[in-house]
């Protein structure tokens, strides 16, 4: 107990997201009367035209008409769950503490656990997906799971990392990247098997690797700081962003407009990268975990109190 305890402040930083950590009881309602604004939600995906979001104490809901509306799914997990990630159309898979990872075959109606290790004391912070099926899960003290079959079985992998804790796993061109704890950047270029260290430019946590569509990739995490990469990890750059709020999540729309979100309602964007990037007044403390855009181009933030969509006005553009 004592070693999940001491993962969850260099992870989260804030007691929002700490929070998400802890042991808490259900809403005074019957649980299949829970809904999404009362739980805090982790993290999203969409596939087709479903959103299907994770979250606190194994929850895990659906909707099918652009976020308006939401529906418990059916799992036999009550773990938190971290992360969500996509297979295909059909297959999803979502990952969380525990080391718990779940298996949806009919697009995220039901849900059943394919891996799990309670008494490691190791939570799963982060999980993605190539398109051949190919998957990893990511987490604390070094966690590194490889599934070969899409997601149904996982197997063990020990990047040398000195047991940091992996917060997010992301691909740039042919490579993969690796962020965490303590500046950790780490690069595989044989689909995980071997890895380096790459010298980093930020010594704090990195929570959040968001592929970019130039095949760039953007490292975020505590304090604010953000940092662009157009050569798989060997240089970066420092974006500015004007904040010393830490940022846990983020998405690029349709037109190219980069939202990332974090601590006490959070929510920068912009198009220019060497310009930096703009805070959009939301008026609200919540604290965001992801970000995405529904199937409707509405821009939806996911955090404490469920789902806030960002008002109907355009995001678009540098200071818009």
């Amino acid at each position: 107990m004592n070693r999940i305890i001491g993962v969850l402040f260099p992870l989260f930083v804030v007691a929002a997201v700490a929070f998400a950590f802890s042991e808490r009881p259900d809403p005074p309602m019957p649980e299949t009367q829970v809904e999404i604004e009362h739980l805090l939600m982790l993290d999203t995906v969409l596939v087709g035209s479903r959103l299907v979001a994770v979250g606190e104490r194994g929850h895990i809901f659906i909707s099918d008409d652009h976020g308006l509306q939401w529906r418990g799914a059916v799992s036999d997990n009550a773990a938190t769950l971290t992360a969500v990630g996509a297979v295909n159309d059909e297959r999803l898979v979502a990952v969380g503490h525990d080391s718990v990872i779940l298996l949806s075959d009919d697009g995220g109606e039901r849900w059943r656990t394919v891996f799990a290790d309670p008494l490691a004391e190791e939570p799963l912070l982060a999980v993605r997906f190539d398109p051949g099926g190919r998957g990893y899960a990511v987490g604390a003290y070094g966690r590194f799971l490889e599934s070969r079959d899409g997601g149904l079985s996982w197997a063990q992998r020990h990047p040398d990392a000195d047991d940091f804790h992996f917060g997010a796993i992301a691909r740039a061109g042919e490579a993969l990247l690796l962020a965490g704890e303590a500046g950790t950047l780490m690069r595989s270029d044989d689909g995980g098997q071997r890895w380096q260290a790459l010298d980093s430019p930020y010594a704090g946590s990195f929570f959040g690797l968001l592929e970019l569509p130039d095949g760039a990739v953007l490292a975020f995490g505590m304090r604010g700081h953000a940092y662009h990469s157009v050569d798989a990890g060997q240089n970066w750059e420092r974006v500015e962003t004007g904040t010393e709020l830490s940022i846990f999540g983020g998405h690029v729309v349709a037109d190219g407009t980069l939202v990332l979100a974090g601590q006490n309602g959070l929510v920068l964007r912009g198009r220019d990268l060497e310009q930096g990037l703009t805070p959009l007044d939301l008026d609200t403390s919540r604290t965001f975990s992801a970000v995405i855009e529904s199937g409707a181009g509405d821009v939806l933030l996911f955090g404490e109190e469920g789902v806030l969509q960002l008002p109907n006005r355009p995001i678009t553009g540098q200071g818009s």
